[in-house]
C-alpha cells in the first residue's frame, strides 16, 4: 500500500482535536479512505514514532486495524509545522510531488525551513 501524506496529516488532525489527553482508541472513519488505508497509515505513523497506536485485530476480522492513541511530541511537532493549509499545499507541489523522491525527515525538515523563514527567524 502507498503512503498517503494527506491521510497522515489528517489522522494527525483528527488525534489532536480529540478531546480525550489520552487520544481516541476508537476506529476513525475518513471520507474516500477505507478501514484498511487508515489502519494501514496509523500503523505507518506509530512506527515512526508520531502516534501512541494499538492493533486491535481479532481472528476472522476482515484485514487489520489499529486505533490511534495520543499524539507523541514528534507527532506535535510534524502536526505544527504542517498545520497551515496554504504551507500543506506548496509542500505537496515541491516535496511530495507525485514521482518524486522524498523522505519523511526531508519533508519535516522543509516544513520547519519554511515556518522558519515565515517568522523571520535566523
Amino acid at each position: 500500500m502507498k503512503r498517503d501524506m494527506d491521510l497522515v496529516r489528517t489522522i494527525l488532525q483528527k488525534v489532536k482535536a480529540s478531546e480525550d489527553p489520552w487520544g481516541l482508541h476508537e476506529t476513525l472513519d475518513i471520507e474516500g479512505y477505507t478501514q484498511n488505508q487508515i489502519s494501514y497509515h496509523i500503523k505507518l505513523l506509530h512506527e515512526a514514532g508520531l502516534l501512541d497506536a494499538q492493533e486491535v485485530s481479532e481472528m476472522g476480522q476482515d484485514g487489520f486495524r489499529w486505533w490511534p492513541g495520543s499524539l507523541t511530541w514528534a507527532g506535535q511537532d510534524f502536526l505544527n509545522a504542517a498545520k497551515d493549509d496554504s504551507l500543506w499545499k506548496k509542500a505537496k507541489e515541491t516535496v511530495i510531488k507525485p514521482g518524486a523522491s522524498f523522505t519523511f525527515d526531508l519533508l519535516l525538515a522543509w516544513l520547519k525551513a519554511q515556518v522558519t523563514t515565515t517568522l523571520g527567524l535566523p
